[in-house]
Order: C-alpha cells, then structure tokens, then sequence
C-alpha cells in the first residue's frame, strides 16, 4: 500500500507538472503568433534621383550653347582686359589722346594693376552677357530659319481685311540679321547695370575704389533706375553693331567654306573671320558708341547730354568729324582681338558641348 501510496503521489504530481508545462509551451507559442501576426507599420521617404534629368538638361542644345558663351566671354576678357581699359579712357576722352600714352598714364598712376581696373565687374559683366547673346543669337535664327522654311511652303501666316488677304512671308528678311539684333537687345536688357559699374570703376576708380562702394554710391544718388543710365543710346548702339556683327561673321564663314569647299573653319580661320566681322561692325557703329560712352559717364564731369543727338552735336562741336572717331584705333585694337578669340573659343566650346555632347 505505501508503494502504491508512493507511486500515486508521483503521477498526480508528473500530471500537475505536465500540464503547467505544456500550458506554457502553449502561451510561448501564442505569443510568438501573435508577434508574427502584429500588423508592422513602416515610413520610408525615397529622395527622387534628379542625376539623370540634370544630365539631360546639361545635354541639351541652348544649355551648351549657353556654357560655351560663357566660356568664351570669360576666356577671352582674361587676356583683354588691358585693352578694354584704353580704349574706354579714350572714347570717354579720359588722360592722353593716343594709345601709348594712354598706356603710361595708367601704369604711372595706378600700377600694372590699373589695366586690369574694373576686370572683376568685366568678368562678372562679360559672362552673362556673352551667354545670353550668343545663346540667343543660336535659338532665334534657327526659330527663324524653321519659320522661313514652313513660310515657303504655302504655311504662311497671313492677314484678312475685308476682300483683301496680306501674305505676312518676309523671305528677304535675314535670319542672321533678325538674330542678331535679338541678341544685342536681350543681352543689353538683362546685363546693362553691370556695364554702368564697369565704366565707373574704369574711368573714376577714386570715387568708385570697389565694386561694393559703387553699387551703394550709385544707388544713393539715383535709385535703381541709375543702373540703367544710358540705356536708350546703349540700345540705339547695340542694335546696328550687333545685327552687322552677326551677319557679316556668318556671311563671311559661309561664303568662305562654299569657296574652299569646306563644312567647317578651322581655328585660325575662325580668328580671322572673327576679327574681321568685328571690324567691320565696330568701324560703322563706332561713332553712337562714342555718344553712348559720353552720356554714360557725362554725370562724373558735371555735363551730360540730354539725349544721343544733343551727344554727337557736342562731340563735333568739340573735335569735329573726326572727333566722332577718336578712340577708333584703340577700339579696333580690341574689338578685332577680341571678336576673333570669343569666335574660336565659342566655336571650340561649343564643338565639346554640343557636337560631342560632353557635360562639364
């Protein structure tokens, strides 16, 4: 019987414990579905990749040719600024009246780096400037050239007035010439202020020592309409250099590459066209340049013309017919130089970034 007793007491005891530990294992298990079972929640934030559409952006037409305008004005103020420097003094009729002198006028009173007067608002000027009137110049004569083509086939837009249809088609308009101009306007619109600063930090550096001081001095004696003096004879200035510009460089290149059976100038040919096309332009145009330069910077002097003719009319009553001209030497000196290299920097910049589709 106390085996019996003994052997009871031992099974009534494994059956307790069993039971617990298989109800354990039971809520372990429950648990673990449970765990499995519960719902996870999870933010995540994915930054759009742009990699590939700023590539693209890069890539396209009007963005190189953009660059490569900026490229080239950069490039080529680099080496010119010297230049800049006397022929702006000469046409303004600032110290000597020729170039020589001019030169050793400004190294006796500012130094080697008196040539170089005024080149940081030059370059920060030249760079916009140059890229959005080459860039301009590119998209208007191929809008145009596409729309002179749709105009000869019948495409045309035309014009009704009563029994009378007028045929708008311009087919003797140059696309060259209109694009051109656009340039010269658009890039003089966008860009004048800094050709303002320029000039005072040229021709008045102790009134105008910096860049900083300039913009607050200007400011304070004419408000913002002050970066805009001159604007209507710089427009009136603009607009024949830049259309002759234009349209005599691409006219030359043409005319050239058909006579030497060519697709494409090579770099020195590209100078030389360069520089003649800037010859040319600044040749017929010099005379309201130097109208514009003498509004521009008349105020400095206590006598600004009121207007371009009233200019002119001083500037003959001062050094006659050839006063028109003063400073045309200097001028050519630098323009002739400086059409060349921007043409054969463009043309190269622009040969990496669009023909060859490169991305800086």
């Amino acid at each position: 019987m106390a085996f019996e007793s003994q052997s009871l007491k031992e099974k009534n005891c494994n059956g307790v414990f069993g039971d617990v530990y298989g109800l354990t294992m039971v809520s372990k298990e429950l648990d673990h579905l449970v765990k499995e079972t519960k719902p996870t929640f999870e933010l995540r934030f994915q930054v759009p990749n742009l990699r590939h559409v700023i590539r693209d952006f890069l890539r396209t037409r009007e963005v190189g040719e953009f660059l490569s305008g900026a490229l080239a004005g950069a490039m080529t103020k680099a080496v010119l600024a010297p230049l800049e420097t006397i022929r702006t003094r000469m046409v303004v009729g600032v110290g000597s009246k020729n170039i020589s002198g001019s030169f050793i006028e400004v190294i006796e009173q500012q130094g080697w780096q008196g040539l170089w007067a005024g080149n940081a608002i030059n370059m920060l000027r030249i760079i916009p400037t140059q890229a959005i009137e080459l860039a301009t110049f590119e998209c208007v004569k191929r809008a145009m050239t596409s729309a002179q083509e749709k105009w000869k086939q019948g495409d045309c837009p035309k014009v009704q007035i009563g029994q009378v249809s007028l045929n708008l088609s311009i087919p003797w308009v140059s696309p060259v010439a209109v694009a051109g101009a656009a340039a010269g306007v658009v890039s003089t619109l966008v860009c004048h202020p800094l050709e303002v600063l320029k000039d005072r930090l040229t021709i008045s550096p102790e009134a105008y020592p910096s860049l900083s001081i300039a913009i607050s001095k200007i400011n304070r004696d004419g408000g913002i309409g002050a970066f805009y003096s001159g604007l209507s004879p710089t427009l009136m200035g603009m607009l024949p250099y830049s259309t002759c510009y234009y349209f005599m460089y691409e006219t030359i290149k043409k005319s050239y590459c058909q006579s030497k059976e060519k697709e494409s100038l090579n770099r020195p040919e590209m100078l030389f066209i360069g520089a003649l096309a800037g010859f040319t332009a600044s040749t017929i145009s010099f005379p309201l340049e130097v109208a514009r330069k003498r509004l521009m910077v008349g105020a400095l002097h206590g006598k600004c013309p009121p207007n371009m003719v009233a200019a002119i009319s001083e500037v003959v009553r001062e050094g006659g017919l050839r006063g028109l001209y003063r400073g045309w030497g200097a001028s050519c000196l630098k323009v002739m130089p400086s059409s060349g290299i921007t043409w054969m920097f463009y043309e190269a910049w622009k040969e990496i970034l669009v023909v060859q589709n490169r991305v800086l």
